[in-house]
């Protein structure tokens, strides 16, 4: 691809016409939350890089992944690419997992190095997401850390994105929620009394945070997924304490250690479902060492009501991983749709086998990683119906489903904490809607469905073109 951080992928949105540079100083407060609400809206929703912010020294970029038109770009694929190319383009890089990251000198992420009065102040530009949140976040954060009993085990490291509270000038709060793989490191850390180690990796290649947002396997590595997308080698350089593994460009790197056996409120935060989470009882991080770019670029992520940025990255590094571990037991399954608030809604497309397969395959999606805990209605149409295009899927659910045969309600089971339907915090009812057509030994009435018209492909391509001549002459 043709960028290898975040700077260079800024370069490639400005030359695309996807990226807005706000010279103008603006107020941390409201203008960078109404800024980064404001750009999902957009036709083809750019990037937003803003120059000036009243008082404070650094940039903040806000919308990198907002766009199924970034989405594109950041895969290598052109702007107006659909999404369901970009999905199976996706699968396609996924397949060439892995490919091993390079370690370098040099790296520029070492260029400023602090340690010494820390404070957080006085390098990012820090400004509340939403107006009720319980202070300042850090939304859109690369978090490293490693298994306490097997540390050298490279694959056991974990990349993720967890919500950060800065609640001083060198102390954060972390939400490692159960289901979550630096939850594990940190129970282990814990049973030994032992402070865990991590790196807080801001403004990275979009690639990167894709794949820190992605629900992998414990034992899979998040680099090595990110050089199979990239199709290169992930340049990483080792943290200056805890011999962490982190990305050689990014901005900002805040290197500090969870501390253990203890909680402070933490909260409230405007969350992806479009509501504030409460206050809860989380670990914090006492920061030690900061290193950073020169004029570092601090990336943050605006989230609340659907769509806002944290939909467009979450959208299709959800589906894959469901994708792929369904087809590995279910190979009639022809796709995934799983971008509605990070898997919470899904819709799949099948052949079916035999009767009732649709809700055996709705079954095993919410027995996998991610599933489990988030998923909580899920429909099943049949292999010729879209998942990604809902006027399909509607008509599938008008003209497909009995409700006193296809619909099944599973109650007391694992939920997301973070949906405020879900009653106690992290129970649900699942919800299963069999929307595809029933084959034997399901009885049902024969339909016939009608078939596409000849030379429809040829007119789609046709018409295609002809818009895009009218609007680049415009």
């Amino acid at each position: 691809m043709s960028y290898k951080d975040l700077r260079e992928f800024l370069e490639l949105l400005e030359k695309e016409n996807q990226l807005v540079r706000i010279k103008d100083e603006v107020m941390p407060e409201p203008d960078l939350s109404a800024i980064g609400k404001s750009a999902p809206s957009m036709e083809s929703a750019p990037a937003i890089l803003v120059e000036k912010i009243k008082g404070y020294k650094n940039s903040v970029a806000l919308n990198v992944h907002g766009s199924w038109q970034n989405h594109a770009l950041m895969l290598g694929l052109p702007k107006d690419t659909p999404v369901k190319e970009q999905f199976y383009e996706l699968d396609k890089k996924w397949s060439k997992y892995p490919i091993k990251p390079v370690w370098v000198k040099d790296a520029p992420i070492k260029e400023v190095k602090i340690t010494k009065d820390i404070n957080l102040f006085d390098i990012l530009p820090l400004f509340r997401v939403n107006k009720y949140d319980g202070g300042f976040y850090i939304s859109k954060a690369l978090i490293v850390s490693k298994d306490p009993e097997d540390p050298d085990n490279f694959d056991k490291q974990n990349v993720g994105t967890y919500r950060i509270q800065v609640k001083g000038k060198d102390l954060v709060g972390i939400q490692p929620l159960p289901f979550h793989d630096i939850a594990i490191h940190l129970k282990k850390a814990e049973e030994m009394n032992e402070p865990l180690p991590i790196s807080i990796c801001l403004g990275n290649d979009p690639i990167l945070n894709f794949m820190s947002s992605t629900p992998i396997e414990y034992v899979q590595s998040e680099y090595d997924f990110a050089g199979a997308l990239k199709g290169e080698p992930i340049e990483l350089t080792k943290s200056e304490v805890g011999n962490l593994d982190i990305p050689a460009r990014s901005e900002i790197v805040l290197e500090g250690y969870i501390i253990p056996r203890k909680r402070k409120i933490e909260g409230p935060f405007g969350e992806f479902p479009g509501s504030y989470s409460g206050a809860r009882l989380q670990p914090e991080v006492r920061i030690h060492t900061i290193t950073h770019r020169k004029n570092p670029i601090f990336e943050n992520l605006y989230l609340g009501m659907p769509w806002t940025e944290i939909d467009y990255l979450m959208a299709l590094n959800t589906s894959l991983p469901l994708y792929r571990q369904l087809k590995r037991d279910f190979p009639e399954v022809v796709a995934v749709n799983a971008m509605y608030t990070h898997g919470i809604g899904v819709v799949i497309s099948t052949k079916s086998r035999f009767g009732g397969y649709g809700k055996a395959v709705a079954m095993r999606l919410l027995s996998t990683p991610h599933g489990m805990p988030y998923s909580k209605i899920v429909i099943v149409v049949d292999e010729f119906v879209d998942p990604f295009n809902l006027e399909q899927v509607m008509w599938a659910l008008t003209t497909r489903v009995r409700p006193d045969k296809d619909v099944v309600l599973i109650p007391n089971a694992p939920g997301m904490p973070l949906d405020p339907s879900s009653e106690p915090a992290g129970m649900h009812t699942k919800l299963i809607i069999d929307a595809t057509t029933p084959v034997a030994p399901d009885k049902a009435r024969e339909t016939e469905l009608l078939e596409v018209p000849e030379k429809t492909d040829f007119w789609s391509d046709y018409l295609k073109n002809a818009l895009r001549d009218i609007r680049g002459n415009k």
